[in-house]
């Protein structure tokens, strides 16, 4: 008998309590180790349609609802008693008639006794065919076929809803619905045309079906379902969507990239990736990277969870941030190094410049051109950086000027190089050419997450590395989330991944209402320097939710009054501290921050570099640490004019035309923040409030 677990069960175990979800998992193992265990009490559910489910007491209270059959037994869903006989008199596992996915489906004619709550706040999915308010909205399938309806996985009692479904009733019908056909239906309400899932054989098993193994997983060993259960809203350890399965276990001929916008599981494809090359290259290394130690901290946690009973494959997955990298490698193979601090190239770029005659540059001007030209690309002569291409830099520098700037730059490389200093992009510079020249590269496979914020040094390492072996390079990341690096070429470092490039449309952390805000501080279409476009439009979340809520109010006391209501409203709903975060754009908004969450009584810690959610704790942090994380309420708080965008980073621009890529990065960090958030968003600010703020509506 194959024991499995549903999607549905770890949904619902995760909304009971500590307490609640420690009981369930006693009464999961013994069911696990024997499901006819003879201390279990079982109840046969007579009013159920499906006669194969099942109710087994945990407490009082609490009863399992599992779906039992001579071949099969799988956990379905958990709740207090009524809660868990309502779901399972509504549901029923069948084999579709059309896809032969196995799904468990909403009894159409028990629908009418459910309190659908209605978001009528939403934004709407798309704008109304009609142009008088007057007329009855037009239905937005009425032109598809029900045979191109069943291809996509709708059951067929649920058809004639489907047919009769407007722009104001799909996002509630799409929460009713196996999840493949409700990912169709809004691919198709946002004028998209949805892949059309497999069709198996008549005598095909229905949950060895690419959708059914989204949402059922056979559980083989006991280590595999205790992570199951100990992680239940990370699912993603368990069960993958077809599309993200495709490009994870897909063989490329180079250089490789999966785009999305926030939520869609970029990360997830990432790990499995990552985890998938190790098992099919068994005599394989493989790196798993991101940009700074706490994205790497969040993924070895991730990855553990992954493979926590596969001790001998994780001895050949690193997962290292990209500076850990470079000293590592520096230090096994090139030798030691003293990393030379900002602060040291400052004072170097001073002294250098007040020995030049006729320079007209300010301080910051000559640091950012260093760091992001002359140390960025390493450039070691007067040649190289009169004739390079300076990407991201909009001044355009006349030969006399660049003259002028070289005598500074070549002052400050000999300077360092007296000191015995090197800067990291000299590091990833030296590694660069120790690999050109060595034929046993230390990772025979690389997979880098979050690689919008991977810089020009680290990418030409990068480069090295993979050497244009298939499946070397694989990067994970969405130009809307670049916060820290200015857009250059990958191709003209030996990147091109044209052609070799996938983008994820299912957005499963963040609910459609605050998707569909936070998508308005972006465009439709962002690209990138060597014009691969990623198209964020066709994006679908798989649930729904209340509206995010925007408030500029008068004073920054009115604005803590209102977080910290909020705050003790969520609580009041049954959402655990460590579900709560209060996101800031820098340290100087802080004690904003915390006089809200001090106001609502909710114990929290103030988050540093090393970002981790603790039980019993709210979450406090800047934007910019924000990265990778996900909470099921979020408040963004401090969205003032003059803070959002800093009006401190727009004073330090040295180059005017360098104003937009400042307003661009800074509209990205408003959008991490705010999809960081699952459920509920609270936005805020005092008066007159930010600018993105009237963007997001």
């Amino acid at each position: 008998m194959e024991f499995r677990i549903a999607d549905t069960f770890s949904d619902s175990l995760a909304e009971l309590t500590n307490d609640e979800q420690k009981a369930v998992k006693t009464t999961a193992f013994d069911l696990q180790m024997n499901p006819a265990h003879p201390g279990l009490q079982f109840h046969k559910l007579d009013r159920a349609k499906d006669k194969s489910f099942w109710s087994v007491r945990v407490s009082r209270d609490i009863r399992v609802i599992v779906h039992k059959t001579d071949a099969s037994f799988m956990l379905c869903y958990v709740d207090h008693h009524d809660a868990a006989y309502a779901w399972a008199e509504r549901r029923k596992l069948e084999r579709h008639p059309k896809t032969g996915a196995a799904q468990l489906v909403e009894v159409r004619e028990t629908v009418r006794e459910i309190e659908i709550p209605r978001y009528v706040e939403a934004p709407v999915v798309a704008e109304p065919a009609t142009a008088s308010p007057t007329l009855p909205a037009r239905p937005l399938f009425v032109d598809v076929s029900e045979e191109d309806l069943l291809g996509y996985g709708i059951p067929p009692e649920w058809l004639a809803d489907v047919k009769a479904a407007t722009e104001d009733s799909v996002l509630e019908l799409a929460d009713h619905l196996p999840a493949e056909a409700a990912e169709a239906l809004l691919e198709l309400a946002t004028g998209n045309t949805p892949a059309v899932p497999v069709h198996a054989a008549a005598e095909a098993d229905p949950f060895a079906h690419p959708d059914a193994q989204r949402r059922f997983r056979v559980m083989t060993d006991k280590d595999e379902f205790e992570r199951a259960l100990d992680f239940p809203w990370e699912k993603w350890t368990v069960f993958l969507h077809p599309a993200q399965r495709q490009i994870v276990e897909r063989e490329f001929s180079g250089p490789a990239r999966v785009a999305g916008s926030a939520g869609t599981g970029k990360t997830i494809v990432a790990l499995h990736r990552a985890v998938h090359l190790a098992r099919r290259h068994p005599d394989a290394r493989v790196l798993l990277t991101t940009f700074s130690e706490t994205l790497a901290s969040a993924l070895r946690v991730k990855l553990r969870r992954l493979i926590g009973n596969e001790p001998r494959l994780a001895e050949r997955l690193d997962v290292l941030s990209m500076e850990g990298l470079a000293l590592r490698l520096q230090e096994a193979h090139v030798g030691p190094a003293e990393l030379a601090t900002e602060e040291a190239v400052r004072e170097l770029l001073g002294e250098a410049a007040s020995g030049v005659d006729g320079l007209r540059f300010s301080p910051q001007f000559l640091w950012t051109e260093w760091s992001a030209v002359v140390d960025a690309w390493q450039l070691a002569d007067w040649d190289a950086y009169r004739d390079v291409r300076r990407l991201g830099r909009k001044t355009r520098l006349a030969e006399t000027q660049r003259k002028l700037l070289w005598q500074v730059f070549e002052q400050v490389a000999a300077g360092l190089e007296q000191r015995g200093l090197v800067t990291m992009s000299g590091v990833f510079g030296r590694l660069t050419e120790a690999l050109a020249q060595s034929s046993n590269p230390p990772y025979d496979f690389t997979v880098i997450d979050e690689a919008q914020d991977i810089g020009v040094a680290e990418l030409r390492f990068l480069s090295a590395l993979g050497d244009g072996r298939p499946d070397s390079l694989f990067f994970a990341g969405d130009l809307g989330q670049r916060i820290f690096q200015q857009p250059f070429s990958w191709k003209a470092l030996g990147v091109d991944i044209r052609g070799r490039s996938s983008i994820l449309r299912i957005n499963y952390r963040t609910s459609h209402q605050i998707r569909m805000q936070a998508d308005k501080l972006l465009g439709p279409e962002l690209a990138d320097v060597d014009g691969v476009t990623e198209d964020r439009r066709g994006t679908v979340s798989v649930f729904n939710g209340p509206p995010p809520v925007l408030e500029v109010v008068e004073s920054p006391e009115a604005e803590v009054q209102l977080v910290a209501d909020r705050i003790r409203a969520w609580s009041a709903e049954g959402l655990e501290p460590h579900e709560i975060a209060v996101f800031v754009r820098s340290d100087a908004q802080v004690p904003r921050a915390e006089a809200a969450l001090d106001a609502s009584g909710l114990a929290y810690r103030v988050v540093g570099p090393r970002m981790e959610t603790v039980h019993g704790q709210a979450s406090l942090s800047t934007m910019h640490r924000a990265k990778g994380l996900e909470f099921r309420a979020v408040a963004v708080m401090a969205c003032d004019d003059e803070v959002v965008p800093l009006q401190e980073r727009i004073e330090t621009i040295a180059d005017e035309s360098d104003l937009d890529e400042v307003y661009n990065t800074e509209r990205h960090l408003l959008y991490v923040a705010c999809t960081r958030a699952r459920d509920r968003l609270l936005v805020t600010g005092v008066e007159p409030g930010s600018e993105f703020l009237g963007d997001m509506g």
